[in-house]
């Protein structure tokens, strides 16, 4: 276990990630806080918003604030899944078969726009989700550490995407929305711009490393060991079965993700220097964790019925341990 001040410094030094990413992307703190949860938890992240909001400048910040290696993916149409893991290529000189690592050979694996491409290629991300390694020709090879897949996606309604498969969607541990921003952050952007802002150019930006592998490697270890009060388990289980029974309601969340929530609530009170996870955790988490874990019935969904609005109703009917 981390000592109390390899901890503390653990901590401010992701703390220092907010203030980090935002001199190049405006606005999200809410899904920069997301990201770093799920970092924290060896998880993977969601990142839904509509084209231009900065989903793909906030995963290259990120991976640039915490001295991790990055590599972009463009899902497309027409992307093979050996496009995604790798594949065996014949060498001439040695007159053998050997393996081309793939971009999921990385730190974080920026999958942008994984949902404009088919359900077979989104597959191709399964085992490197679930158990870290890609298996060719028998043979399992390990990605690097720490590894996580942040993928970015447009809402399914628009043209040209396909939903993510419910296995996969179950693999992500959060799902982060990226709003559209307000008007003064909007003005803060375009002033951004104005003062000579390139996007494609972080150092310019003054955008440098504030964590690093060692620092995440700490947190991670600090945030398994917080405390959690029976009552706050047995809150989260509250919370997941209720959604089950919810009437908009098709499938609601598993005990899977009801573990989705208690890892997530508990690093979240790490990051707000508890060692202790409480009630507002959990509902603060809520949200991000469990919204796409939630299938709806097709006549809620034609009414205007979100997971979100689900969440909502749940959250204010079962009752909160004092």
């Amino acid at each position: 276990m981390p000592s109390a001040q390899e901890q503390e410094a653990a901590r401010a030094a992701l703390v220092r990630l907010r203030s980090e990413v935002g001199k190049a992307v405006i606005g999200q703190d809410a899904a920069v806080s997301g990201l770093v949860v799920a970092l924290l938890c060896r998880g993977h992240a969601l990142l839904e918003g509509v084209p231009g909001v900065a989903k793909t400048l906030l995963v290259r910040t990120l991976a640039r604030a915490l001295a991790l290696e990055t590599k972009r993916l463009q899902f497309t149409p027409d992307l093979m899944p050996g496009d995604v893991t790798g594949s065996l290529f014949y060498d001439n000189r040695s007159s053998e078969f050997a393996f081309r690592e793939g971009p999921v050979f990385t730190n974080l694996l920026l999958a942008d726009e994984i949902n404009r491409t088919p359900p077979k290629t989104q597959a191709a991300l399964l085992e490197v989700m679930e158990e870290r390694q890609v298996s060719v020709d028998g043979k399992p090879r390990p990605l690097p550490s720490p590894f996580a897949v942040l993928a970015t996606q447009n809402p399914v309604e628009h043209e040209g995407t396909y939903p993510l498969p419910e296995a996969q969607l179950d693999r992500f541990l959060v799902k982060v929305t990226l709003p559209l921003p307000s008007r003064d952050d909007e003005v803060r952007v375009l002033a951004h711009h104005a003062a000579g802002f390139d996007p494609g150019d972080l150092d310019a930006a003054g955008v440098t490393a504030v964590a690093g592998p060692a620092e995440l490697a700490i947190a991670r270890a600090s945030a398994r060991a917080v405390q959690v009060h029976p009552e706050v388990l047995a809150y989260v289980v509250d919370l997941a079965r209720a959604t089950r029974s919810a009437p908009s309601v098709l499938l609601g969340v598993s005990p899977r993700g009801a573990t989705a929530l208690l890892a997530t609530s508990k690093a979240w009170a790490w990051l707000s220097g508890r060692g202790y996870a409480t009630p507002d955790d959990v509902k603060a988490l809520a949200r991000a964790t469990l919204r796409h874990r939630i299938s709806l019935r097709p006549e809620a969904e034609l009414d205007g019925v979100t997971a979100d609005v689900v969440l909502e109703q749940v959250l204010a009917t079962v009752p909160v341990p004092r």
